[in-house]
Formats: C-alpha cells, sequence, structure tokens
C-alpha cells in the first residue's frame, strides 16, 4: 500500500536525506588506495551516530538473505552490483566503487547510492559511472504527478540499453518513508505508461544499476548478499531518494 507523505513529512524526509548525503560525502573523500571497505563502513557509522541517525541497513534481513546485513553501507567493488558487505578489502588503484547508504532521522528514511573510481579510472568505467548517473536523471526527469512508474522505468532503460548496457533483472527501485522498502517498485526497465500513478507526495528510491557486459548475475555464496556480474564486467549504480511534487521531483538526499 502506497503512502502518500504531507509536506511536512517530506521536509523531514529531506532532514535523514541530508544525513544520507553527508555520509556518502564522508565515505567518498576517505576512500583511496589501501583503505578497507571496513574503514569506510566505520566513518559511514560516525556520521550518522554524530547527526543522532541510525541505519535502516544494519541488521535488516530480506526474504533472500542467509544472515541479517552486518553493516551501515553496502560497497560493492568491480564486478560486484549491489549489496557488497564491507570487509577488510583494501581499495586499488583503478577499482570502480558504489556505495549504497541509508540513514534514519526521526522515524523517516533516506536512501542513496554513488558510484566512482579510486586512482586512475579506466575510460570505459567512466562511462559506464556517467551512465548510471544519466540514466538516474532521466528516472528523475520523469517522475512528475500524472506520470506513472512505468515511465521512469522507461526513461531509466532507454539511457542503459541505448549505451549497450545490461541491466539486472528483479532488481530496481521501490518506495521510501517510515521504512526503507515500501510500495511501489520502481524497474529500471520497463512500458511507459504503465504501472501506478505518480501523486503528489510519493516517495521513491530511483536506482539504476548497471551492467557493463551481460545481463546475468550471481549470488556470491560466501556471504549470500552479494550480487556479482556472471561475466566479470564491471558495474556502477546511482540512486537518489525522490519526492513526487506538484512542483516538480524533489531530490531528498542531495547534498
Amino acid at each position: 500500500m502506497m503512502e502518500l507523505k504531507t509536506n511536512a513529512s517530506l521536509d523531514a524526509m529531506r532532514e535523514a536525506g541530508r544525513v544520507v548525503a553527508r555520509t556518502l560525502a564522508a565515505v567518498r573523500d576517505a576512500a583511496a588506495v589501501g583503505v578497507s571497505l571496513l574503514e569506510l563502513d566505520a566513518i559511514a557509522r560516525d556520521v550518522l551516530r554524530e547527526a543522532g541517525a541510525t541505519s535502516p541497513f544494519l541488521g535488516y534481513r530480506p526474504a533472500f538473505a542467509p544472515t541479517p546485513f552486518p553493516a551501515v553501507i553496502c560497497a560493492s567493488v568491480n564486478d560486484a552490483i549491489v549489496h557488497g558487505i564491507p570487509d577488510g578489502y583494501r581499495l586499488r588503484n583503478g577499482d570502480l566503487v558504489s556505495i549504497d547508504c541509508g540513514a534514519k532521522l526521526d522515524g523517516w528514511v533516506g536512501d542513496s547510492a554513488i558510484s566512482f573510481t579510486v586512482g586512475l579510472a579506466r575510460p570505459e568505467d567512466t562511462r559506464l559511472i556517467d551512465t548510471a548517473y544519466a540514466a538516474l536523471e532521466a528516472g528523475i526527469a520523469a517522475a512528475v504527478v500524472g506520470n506513472r512508474v512505468g515511465d521512469i522505468a522507461h526513461a531509466i532503460g532507454r539511457v542503459c540499453r541505448s549505451a549497450g548496457y545490461g541491466i539486472p533483472q528483479d532488481f530496481g527501485g521501490h518506495g521510501v518513508g517510515r521504512r526503507m522498502h515500501e510500495d511501489p517498485e520502481v524497474p529500471n526497465e520497463g512500458r511507459a505508461g504503465r504501472g501506478p500513478l505518480l501523486r503528489h507526495g510519493m516517495v521513491l528510491a530511483i536506482e539504476p544499476m548497471l551492467i557493463g557486459g551481460g545481463k546475468d548475475f550471481y549470488y556470491e555464496a560466501a556471504d549470500g548478499w552479494t550480487l556479482r556480474t556472471s561475466d566479470g564486467s564491471r558495474a556502477s549504480h546511482a540512486e537518489h531518494t525522490v519526492a513526487i511534487t506538484e512542483s516538480g521531483p524533489r531530490i531528498l538526499t542531495a547534498p
């Protein structure tokens, strides 16, 4: 069931979104050759704690997961698409990193993700990341009152497919509010004009996920969480929490 948020609730969600933006910025600034993913998670924990926020990621356990998620960020490197668990891996020159982060503040959730390279970037990685952000922008532009969820999905998919990238099926965005995952689902590919009608007060996490090679993926057997590309190609992920308003899309997790 979709919940329409009041304007006051959207303002409260914006504050949660600011915390997410600050956390991602701190993690991005600290990401350098030799820094471990666990160290990045510790930085994120510090930012959340200082803001008086909690993590909707920590302890989260959806139906597919064998164990609760043990961290406050998802840290996905190179062929990891999403849901990477921070561990002792130390970043290397040229790594492509995606960081997904959420914050819960005063009962409201914000959710956002960024992708970037560490050290010297490969041109193909830069293009992959740029396309993820272009797809995110296209999805946000379609998030207007009177459109449908399918219009967002179609806009994202068109950008990804025209660039020649794969899209992991059955993974995409979602509603956000008091909980991290609410209705509706927001696919990264679909038909325009289909799906739930977009109304003032709806809040969606719009999050393109791109695979540089094919479309196939698998769960990492070692942790049951990390989604990896089957062909070893790299992946990118970009996300914002976006409110549908009468005056246009409002990005609640913008810096």
